[in-house]
């Protein structure tokens, strides 16, 4: 018999609590411990039940959710999934409440709320589950280290990059370090549209390099980095002398678009010793097979470890079929980009 996990619904919502309460209640192993409709009665329902997970809305009065959620990771860290609104502010409030500490969200829609959330029950569903399995911490503790500088100048490099869930953090860690001449950037994050464009202003914000969400026809420049837009596959394309990026809504691949399959294959039938392959915490195994396929054309990969993974499903798919060349702690996978970016133009040894 499955582990049971028990389920807390916070929103001020009548009808979403309803609708989700439904559809927790109708999943074998799922249990609904409580529905709460605001910050005051959900503490008292986290120190009574213990929930494996809390479904938590952003946007409550009296207390918000990321007030909520602040407190929560300092005094009994929870896996968490936010309820937040399709909108941009609504985006980069749920990416602040992911650096928090929440694991995953899932975007409420605006109209007919009944129909659409139905529609999205299996997704929500396995969000869930998924979000149960998340290692949580009480607050993000990135250590902003010294940038490194890269010695080996070429414009021919690109790096690759796919993350699923809790993929924001660890790519914040990730880009944070990268040197202003570091080599073009591609990222594949599965995230819904609407919240790229906010989440690539957040990784702006916080970068030497520029971060942009893609468009489609532009060619890579080095010192940039750019992000699949949500529900659009990229891929990198040769056009003469440059790199340019792709973007397509052809049908999911893996069970994702944008898929970072998508993104690595077409890497490793252009780019191939050129470039270095990254695959982040998430959950199933997008990304696997195609660094894989980069791995044979030459390519150098790396995944990141179980430790420092809040979800250890993609790098774990790609360890396992034996893709990854290194394993490592997303601290100091920047590190060793540049050491590899440094080392090319000489022949590189693992």
């Amino acid at each position: 018999m499955n582990k049971q996990i028990k389920v807390l619904v916070v929103d001020d919502s009548a009808l979403i609590r309803s609708l989700l309460s439904e559809i927790i209640r109708s999943v074998p192993d799922f249990t609904l411990v409580g529905s709460a409709p605001d910050a005051f009665v959900a503490k008292d329902m986290v120190k009574a039940y213990s929930p494996d997970v809390i479904t938590l809305d952003v946007e409550m009065p009296k207390v918000d959710g990321l007030t909520f959620l602040d407190r929560l990771m300092k005094a009994k860290p929870t896996p968490v999934l936010m309820v937040s609104s399709l909108t941009e502010i609504g985006a980069d409030v749920t990416l602040k409440a992911l650096e928090i500490g929440a694991v995953d969200f899932f975007p409420k829609p605006k109209i007919d709320i009944t129909n659409c959330i139905e529609t999205y029950r299996s997704e929500i569903i396995s969000k869930i589950r998924t979000v149960s399995q998340a290692k949580v911490r009480s607050k993000n503790t990135t250590i902003n280290a010294p940038r490194s500088v890269i010695k080996f100048k070429t414009t021919e490099k690109i790096v690759a990059i796919g993350a699923s869930t809790g993929g924001t953090v660890a790519l914040k860690t990730v880009l944070s370090q990268m040197p202003i001449d570091s080599p073009a950037i591609v990222m594949t994050q599965h995230m819904p549209p609407g919240f790229t464009k906010t989440f690539a202003k957040n990784l702006d914000s916080i970068s030497a390099i520029k971060v942009k969400e893609a468009e489609d026809g532009e060619r890579l420049i080095p010192g940039c980095a750019y992000l699949a837009p949500g529900d659009h596959h990229l891929e990198v394309v040769r056009c003469g002398a440059d790199y340019r990026i792709k973007l397509s809504t052809e049908e999911r691949v893996s069970g994702h678009r944008p898929s970072v399959d998508v993104m690595f294959h077409s890497l490793a039938q252009i780019g191939g010793s050129n470039v270095i392959g990254v695959i982040l915490t998430g959950m199933g195994k997008d990304g696997a097979a195609g660094m894989l396929e980069l791995l044979h054309a030459d390519g150098i990969t790396i995944a990141q470890d179980e430790a420092s993974s809040v979800i250890f499903g993609m790098p774990k798919a790609a360890i396992d079929l034996g893709a990854a060349q290194m394993v490592l702690d997303v601290q100091d996978i920047p590190h060793k980009i540049v050491e590899v970016i440094n080392t090319l133009g000489k022949e590189y040894r693992i």
